[in-house]
């Protein structure tokens, strides 16, 4: 039966992988413009009609659909127009930065989201969850760019505390520990952005559905019977009120990519938010394709997993599968 409940998914998230490589293959070469034109855009050269109708073939030939797809299993993913680079490698040297950033944002707001706003809950009506509802109210209505433009100009420019830009320094010689430390720094004002903007929505989803789940019968029960408040406010309440959460989680991974554009673009972070900004701004279609394909098929995966991460929180979600 365990057996089964694996397998079940698998052929609908088989056909939706396909559909994104098609999407990830079609959508980026809807952009207005072409590499060609980008790159002389601001250049003295004039070309003639001719010479960017030879330049265009030379850059797009052998760019057929099944050549693509069959590419994709070899990591072939061929080369950047403007970096002249393998994709593959243009990847995978920006998708750990992105991972850092965006994977310890949503883990310390979810966590720090749950840990509040079940305890806001808990203590619903008092003057300290009604503060904190405003507060986040208003918080989660302030776009990232504002939040980022506020702690760049006074942490970075005008305190100097933090780096202003960069993934570490340039050039520099530290050993393991200082490295890990010149990281962190880098990394201390886009995180933070990050955590400021996805905290709220954390904080008032949990809290919504805690107050829900503390009106069903079985926490009356827990309570009657004696048990700890910590207890009946975790152990039987929380886990409850938790699919919500992972369920949001499921859909920010979406934006764990290509979320972090406008953030990792103020703060310069060498992610993939960046990199797909830059292409974009090229109009280099192959690293389009490849940074769209991979966050597609990331999304897909982490959502495959989440349905089983549902039975194993609500044993009633797996019976009802």
């Amino acid at each position: 039966m365990r057996r089964s409940r694996i397998i079940k998914p698998l052929p609908a998230f088989v056909l939706a992988g396909l559909i994104m490589v098609y999407a990830s293959y079609r959508l980026p070469r809807l952009l207005p413009g072409d590499f060609v034109s980008a790159m002389y855009a601001s250049s003295p050269v004039t070309l003639t009609a001719d010479q960017e109708a030879q330049i265009k073939a030379y850059y797009t030939r052998g760019e057929g659909f099944s050549r693509y797809f069959l590419n994709l299993f070899t990591l072939n993913w061929g080369y950047s127009y403007a970096f002249l680079t393998p994709i593959s490698a243009l990847i995978l040297e920006a998708l750990p930065w992105s991972l850092l950033l965006m994977g310890g944002a949503h883990v310390i707001s979810m966590i720090l989201g749950f840990i509040v706003g079940v305890e806001a809950a808990w203590r619903r009506g008092g003057y300290i969850e009604r503060s904190g509802v405003g507060c986040m109210t208003v918080l989660e209505g302030i776009p990232e760019i504002g939040t980022g433009v506020i702690l760049l100009l006074v942490f970075a420019l005008y305190l100097g505390w933090f780096p202003a830009s960069g993934a570490e320094t340039a050039y520099a010689m530290f050993s393991p520990l200082g490295r890990a430390w010149d990281v962190a720094q880098h990394l201390a004002l886009p995180l933070a952005t990050l955590v400021l903007a996805y905290f709220p929505g954390n904080f008032l989803l949990t809290r919504g559905s805690m107050v829900m789940v503390l009106r069903e019968q079985f926490v009356e029960t827990a309570r009657a019977k004696g048990l700890p408040p910590a207890r009946v406010r975790y152990a039987h309440a929380a886990r409850n009120a938790l699919l919500p959460m992972v369920t949001r989680f499921g859909l920010r991974i979406a934006f764990m990519i290509t979320g972090a554009l406008v953030v990792e673009t103020i703060y310069a972070y060498p992610g993939l938010g960046t990199l797909l900004f830059n292409a974009i701004s090229m109009r280099d279609v192959p690293l389009i394709q490849g940074i769209v394909l991979i966050s597609s098929l990331m999304v897909l995966f982490v959502n495959l997993v989440l349905e089983y991460v549902y039975g194993w929180i609500d044993p009633r979600v797996g019976n009802a599968s």
